[in-house]
């Protein structure tokens, strides 16, 4: 992908660094695979605010993503490459043999054009989805399930992607997006490639009404509060509030909060190396 750095004619463009949208071939979304998508502005059924630094924003429509690709053994030909609101990867919309239309997330060099397929044991080309347990070792790998037939569950963010490092009896060995190797079902399907829009990280909004157009509002630090309403607030002058934690005084930067008696522990081979 390319980014866009903007001429600083305005304070909001001087640091903007945006998506060129290159590799975006329309701007109109397929009707048929849209849904509505109400805020709920961080309130709970019962109107009450449970989040915080949530509302507003502009308004947006639901596109309904194929997580699942069990669609199989039927090609399907690359319509589109479009944008999503809803998520930083790109989308692409598919037209199959039978007529039938679906979404899935696009992945890095799939093009308008392009012939893709699912099934058990199709050829681990960029956009087909298979079973890991037919893919050879190596293979870069996205939208990946964690239980058959629920739907891709890891690596869907842009420019993420996981590897197949080996395959032990029911078991595929993956080395996480996270540096993580852990162990998943080989009967699992996940979709070859690595997910479009990888500068996404590098993007710079320039300016904080950017972001309330995306339904964020302002953070106040906890620091900048009074000692009523923060562990962190109050003392004199720039104090820094000890330790720092939640607005509940759960510790951040460092404690551990994975669960030490959850089952999946057992599939983690080496946990995510810190930084």
């Amino acid at each position: 992908m390319a980014l866009r750095k903007y001429k600083p004619t305005t304070p909001g463009t001087r640091f903007r660094v945006g998506n060129a949208y290159a590799e975006i071939t329309t701007s109109t979304p397929e009707k048929s695979l849209l849904d509505k998508k109400t805020r709920n502005s961080g309130r709970n059924s019962k109107g009450r605010m449970t989040v915080r630094n949530i509302g507003g924003g502009h308004k947006k429509h639901y596109r309904i993503v194929d997580f699942k690709r069990n669609k199989s053994d039927i090609p399907a030909t690359v319509k589109s490459i479009e944008y999503d609101p809803n998520r930083t990867a790109f989308i692409a919309l598919l037209a199959y043999a039978d007529g039938e239309k679906r979404y899935i997330i696009a992945p890095q060099g799939l093009e308008v054009g392009a012939k893709v397929i699912s099934g058990e044991s199709v050829a681990p080309e960029v956009g087909n989805a298979l079973l890991m347990k037919n893919m050879p070792l190596g293979t870069v790998i996205h939208n990946i399930e964690m239980q058959p037939g629920k739907g891709g569950a890891i690596a869907r963010s842009a420019g993420t992607y996981a590897q197949l490092t080996a395959k032990e009896e029911r078991f595929a060995v993956l080395k996480m997006p996270s540096g993580e190797l852990r162990k998943v079902l080989s009967s699992c399907y996940a979709t070859v490639g690595i997910v479009s829009n990888s500068d996404h990280q590098l993007e710079s909004v320039g300016k904080a009404g950017r972001n309330r157009w995306k339904g964020l509002r302002p953070r106040v630090r906890g620091v900048a509060m009074n000692p009523v309403d923060h562990p962190m607030g109050g003392g004199e002058g720039k104090s820094s509030g000890g330790h720092p934690r939640s607005r509940t005084g759960k510790y951040a930067k460092g404690e551990k909060t994975r669960s030490k008696t959850k089952p999946s522990n057992a599939l983690i081979i080496q946990r995510a190396k810190k930084k």
